[in-house]
């Protein structure tokens, strides 16, 4: 193998390896959040849509998807409110992403969807 004979080119090999696997690292860590904000986001709208008018059912069903994407919510931080024009989800939390304990970033995720 003409790459492991090259010593500088295999260290270069190397090093452009390490380069990439800690851009899909960094991308994971900070995609995954953003990930399920937004399918949380799209499921509270959904549910909004279809609930019948009863809030704590549609409620229980919204905390019951943010367990799935395993949200740091708790089910008071989630507000179902009837509206003139239907139904109306709100909820925030933050979410602290931590790169291998050198950096730490938070972020405030918010949905008020109406439906």
């Amino acid at each position: 193998m003409k790459v492991l004979n090259n010593e500088n080119g295999f260290v270069k090999f190397i090093f452009i390896m390490l380069v990439l696997a800690s851009l899909v690292y960094a991308g994971l860590k900070f995609g995954m959040p953003y990930y399920r904000y937004s399918a949380f986001k799209s499921d509270a709208k959904e549910l909004a849509r279809i609930s019948i008018g009863d809030t704590e059912k549609t409620r229980a069903q919204i905390f019951e998807r943010a367990q799935e994407l395993e949200l740091p919510l708790e089910e008071n931080d989630i507000k179902v409110t009837k509206t003139v024009r239907g139904v109306r989800v709100q909820a925030s939390w933050p979410e602290t992403v931590d790169l291998l304990g050198l950096y730490q970033k938070k972020f405030n995720f918010a949905v008020d969807e109406e439906e």
